[in-house]
């Protein structure tokens, strides 16, 4: 039997139940993280073959007319869909769990289940469904508004350059909105009542308890839910894929990363596709995405430890 330098058996058991999980990990997710990389430094002949470009492929993305415009498109976008989700979403589903975390609300579960149940549907329904819904020509949105005398504000907000990708961004609100509520929400339970309850011995009022004692608890589980949100919106493509096509129309208004990349690497129409391009734009998404999440760990979550101390 293998020993350890202690003498120890050597921990079969747990070689055992993780290998199988560590083996579909590295194959599933490593491996094509590690040969995306690879792939980002070399350059494609016309015949298939492979040769190594260095940083050329990042230069052309760059800095290259032809392509750093609609990179720098796709970057901005992808920056107006992720705060819209901060400013919007983020803060709804710190109110929702607030409310929904009273002892005085009734019926809270079934608000929390149909608050969360757009979560669980795919997004390819959610994006079919509101186009139907949004559309001048067949949707009932245009009806409702006009019911509600609202009529003069509406307007064919998929179809145009400057409110597409911010009508998008709040679709994906709507959906998603029931994350955040649900991790602030369980933040919320975990807090001890003593504390509520020492505070209203000492006069504060729910407002006050929560802003001085509560929302304090809980800033951990706000800095997880805003890097999960920043994650989620630079890998974001389903929906926007699902409402607008792969060209992200009108006129790119809602072209993000993840649609450039799907345009880069598979092709689209007459734009022919690039393993490397491809590539070099899936790396730069992993770099900004990296990127964010160290500076998060190194201002935010340090500020959160050391307060904590």
């Amino acid at each position: 039997m293998t020993k350890t330098s202690a003498g120890k058996p050597f921990p079969w058991h747990i070689l055992f139940f993780l290998g199988p999980g560590l083996l579909i990990y590295f194959s599933v997710s490593v491996y094509p993280l590690l040969d995306t990389l690879r792939l980002s430094f070399f350059h494609e002949s016309s015949d298939g073959s492979l040769a190594f470009a260095g940083l050329a492929n990042f230069t052309k993305l760059l800095f290259d007319v032809v392509w750093s415009e609609p990179f720098w498109n796709a970057t901005w976008n992808n920056l107006v869909f992720f705060f819209i989700h901060m400013l919007v979403q983020n803060p709804i589903g710190l109110l929702l769990a607030v409310l929904l975390s009273s002892p005085k609300l009734r019926l809270s579960g079934t608000y929390r289940t149909l608050i969360f149940m757009p979560t669980m549907l795919s997004v390819v329904i959610i994006g079919f469904v509101w186009q139907l819904l949004l559309s001048p020509l067949w949707g009932i949105t245009e009806n409702f508004m006009w019911n509600l005398g609202l009529e003069d504000y509406f307007d064919a907000w998929l179809g145009k350059e400057s409110s597409a990708l911010v009508t998008l961004a709040f679709i994906s609100v709507w959906q998603f909105v029931g994350i955040p509520m649900m991790l602030i929400y369980a933040a919320l339970l975990s807090i001890p009542d003593e504390l509520s309850d020492a505070s209203v011995v000492d006069g504060a009022n729910p407002w006050q308890a929560f802003f001085y004692i509560k929302l304090p608890l809980i800033l951990p589980t706000i800095g997880m839910v805003s890097i999960l949100t920043f994650v989620a919106n630079f890998n974001a493509f389903e929906l926007v894929y699902t409402i607008k096509g792969a060209l992200a129309g009108p006129n790119y208004s809602t072209d993000i990363m993840g649609t450039l990349f799907y345009r880069t690497f598979f092709g689209f129409q007459l734009q022919e596709g690039s393993l490397t391009m491809g590539a070099a734009v899936a790396t730069l998404m992993f770099l900004v995405i990296l990127l964010g999440v160290a500076l998060y760990l190194f201002f935010f979550q340090r500020r959160i430890k050391r307060f904590q101390l």
